[in-house]
């Protein structure tokens, strides 16, 4: 893992990118993991190293969301949704949901997804401590299992409920 890719994270320019490769990423470790690629829960999040790039990004946020319209005060609606095409066998994907992740030493991934996949599948896979050498590691907190492997600098987690059923909308 190449650790810190895209830190830090000064403008515009380098948080589209970086989204746009934690968007693929994902889909990527994902499906090594499952053999297919899931739909996404609408939210993408983006991990912070410092304190300086999260003020940054929590300013840059108050632009592209709306604070006001969140889940646990930290996932927020987008303004104007970001859609990212196709790539090649990834699908175009819609997310209305961003993420801004506190800085945490012990995490140095530049992003997470989270997919939904069925009750009887998250079952089978919150359960194992590994598929197909992917890691997996539970969060019983937050209703998900997460995805997670050295060859990555991104974590996938796996959900039942897309963001908007979660807030009822």
């Amino acid at each position: 893992m190449k650790p810190k890719r895209f830190y830090p994270i000064e403008n515009k320019e380098i948080l589209m990118a970086a989204i746009k490769y934690v968007h693929l990423e994902c889909f990527k470790l994902c499906h090594v993991a499952l053999g297919k690629y899931l739909p996404v829960a609408g939210n993408l999040g983006i991990f912070c190293h410092d304190e300086k790039e999260y003020e940054f990004l929590t300013e840059l946020g108050e632009d592209l969301t709306d604070f006001r319209d969140s889940l646990y005060g930290k996932y927020f609606r987008l303004y104007k949704p970001i859609v990212i095409p196709a790539n090649d066998d990834i699908p175009e994907t819609k997310y209305e949901y961003l993420y801004i992740r506190k800085p945490d030493e012990l995490r140095p991934e530049v992003g997470d997804v989270d997919f939904i996949i069925s009750e009887n599948e998250f079952e089978k896979i919150r359960n194992s401590e590994a598929v197909n050498d992917i890691s997996i590691f539970n969060r019983p907190d937050l209703g998900m299992c997460g995805l997670s492997s050295s060859d990555f600098d991104v974590l996938s987690f796996l959900t039942t409920k897309t963001i908007t059923e979660v807030l009822g909308k």
